[in-house]
């Protein structure tokens, strides 16, 4: 797989930037169109909902998150994430999210932050009007960090998007969302 990439808005590269000084730590991403993704990952990644909704059909449980690292500006919070069916403990996620926090009301904010709930989780039950937007799809060859995080083994390769939350037709969260099946 060429190590160049093609990064698309959300600007992948800004959100890998935010945790891996070395991006190849995490991974190689290739973009690709939605006909080369195999169909269980076309499945959970293809499509305009939140990936908690997803997965918990997908893998018939319930998930928790668990924040890895979280990063505070005035203006964003951004965390690294996985998410894991409460049935086995499997990960089935890993996630970077950043939020601009200037336009989620204070009481949702503070929930996201106490790290309790999955994101989809908190803004579905605040009943916060919002629209996904899928931006693309990525075929993945997990870097040691990813590897050990999915328990995959050296040569292994995984999928994710890039996504856009609107909430109240604004911009507001940017996600890098992988799964691994």
């Amino acid at each position: 797989m060429s190590k160049t990439t093609n990064w698309a808005s959300p600007d992948l590269q800004s959100l890998v930037d935010l945790f891996f000084p070395d991006p190849e730590d995490l991974g190689a991403f290739r973009e690709v169109p939605s006909s080369a993704v195999p169909e269980n990952y076309r499945q959970l990644l293809a499509h305009p909902h939140h990936m908690t909704v997803a997965n918990e059909e997908f893998h018939h449980s319930p998930v928790s998150v668990e924040v890895l690292a979280e990063q505070q500006t005035d203006s964003h919070y951004s965390r690294q994430i996985l998410l894991r069916r409460t049935v086995d403990q499997q990960v089935i996620q890993y996630g970077i999210v950043r939020i601009n926090r200037q336009q989620i009301p204070a009481d949702v904010m503070n929930q996201i932050e106490s790290k309790i709930l999955p994101l989809g989780r908190v803004l579905i039950d605040h009943d916060i009007m919002r629209t996904v937007k899928l931006l693309s799809l990525w075929q993945v060859v997990p870097g040691p960090y990813l590897t050990e995080q999915f328990a995959l083994g050296p040569l292994a390769e995984c999928y994710g998007r890039t996504a856009i939350l609107y909430l109240n037709a604004l911009p507001v969260v940017e996600l890098l969302e992988i799964v691994k099946v």
